[in-house]
């Protein structure tokens, strides 16, 4: 997957950024193309997930920093089934690249 992201989103184009500088634009395309939360059903307190489904997070900055997860379970206290939010926070800290 990270090829195709190279390939679709290159590093070195002339991307124009006017908050952080031109080496942060090529996560921020990618980050909006792969979101930045997701929901997932719980049911008896376990996460359901297919046979095939797994969690991925991604990095896209070549010299990430430290993150936080949030997951937030929503769902009646009695019931047996619900679901998580999961939302991935800011960096700990800025990098740059070199």
């Amino acid at each position: 997957m990270e090829q195709h992201f190279l390939h679709a989103v290159p590093e070195n184009a002339p991307y124009e950024h006017d908050y952080e500088g031109p080496d942060d634009m090529p996560s921020h395309i990618k980050s909006s193309m792969l979101g930045v939360s997701l929901m997932l059903p719980v049911r008896d307190g376990s996460v359901r997930l297919g046979t095939w489904q797994g969690i991925w997070l991604g990095e896209h900055r070549i010299h990430g920093g430290s993150r936080h997860i949030i997951a937030t379970l929503m769902g009646n206290k009695n019931d047996n089934f619900g679901f998580i939010a999961v939302l991935h926070g800011k960096a700990g800290r800025r990098t740059k690249r070199t």
